[in-house]
């Protein structure tokens, strides 16, 4: 009789132990998503990239890394680190603006201009036919896009505030289950950018005209430009 108490006893602590880990898991994943899935400069550029067809892959594994990254040192203490100094934030808000606003001119210029389109050329017809691939006029080489997306990561003071201050502390409330809820964060993220990069690419029939371009350029014109803006504006107000 006794033996089966201590059995029942410690499977409803495998129980409750499995159900704690759960609920740390999906706890992260359902915040990550839930900071993750916003209209941001990032996400803008990955969406842009996945309907280019450009580098997809090096610039959703960036993005995906540096998330894990500043999530891991969240997790650790680092949000300690920038509570006590938070002038670090304001610089990242400031170069992080400069940076929009620059970004923002870019692609307000190539919609002014024009001249871009999703198009197939002979060579790849065959297996565009076969994959549904298709080419750009111009291209982006790898290194610009690389260090841009590690510049609308890392210059971007909502993703300290957010990722690694508040998802941080909050992660601290699970205790022991903390990386867990660390683990379930880093799986949104990599979910998140792997769908917006690769599903992007459906997008490219209805862009296969420069001014259909003309019209999304405008549009990140004005996301770019309007989030440069709302980063300095609590420093000016303040």
């Amino acid at each position: 009789m006794l033996m089966v108490r201590k059995q029942s006893s410690l499977v409803l602590q495998s129980a409750d132990a499995y159900r704690g880990t759960m609920l740390s898991v999906f706890a992260g994943l359902g915040l990550g998503l839930s900071l993750i899935i916003a209209i941001g400069a990032q996400n803008v550029f990955v969406l842009r990239q996945g309907i280019r067809r450009e580098h997809v892959l090096a610039v959703v594994a960036i993005c995906a890394i540096s998330d894990a990254v500043l999530i891991i040192a969240g997790v650790a203490g680092l949000g300690f680190v920038i509570a006590a100094a938070p002038w670090l934030v304001v610089v990242a808000r400031w170069a992080g603006a400069l940076f929009l606003l620059g970004y923002g001119i870019l692609a307000a210029r190539r919609a002014w201009r024009g001249g871009e389109e999703l198009t197939v050329d002979e060579a790849d017809a065959a297996a565009s036919a076969s994959s549904g691939r298709t080419a750009t006029l111009t291209r982006t080489a790898l290194a610009p896009a690389a260090l841009t997306t590690l510049a609308l990561t890392w210059l971007n003071p909502h993703v300290y505030l957010d990722t690694v201050l508040m998802l941080g502390s909050i992660a601290a409330t699970h205790g022991e289950n903390r990386w867990l809820f660390a683990a379930g964060a880093v799986a949104a993220s990599i979910l998140w950018f792997t769908a917006l990069g690769f599903g992007a690419r459906h997008l490219g029939r209805w862009l296969r005209t420069p001014r259909s371009w003309r019209i999304l350029d405008a549009l990140i014109a004005v996301v770019m430009i309007a989030l440069a803006v709302s980063l300095v504006l609590p420093v000016l107000a303040g």
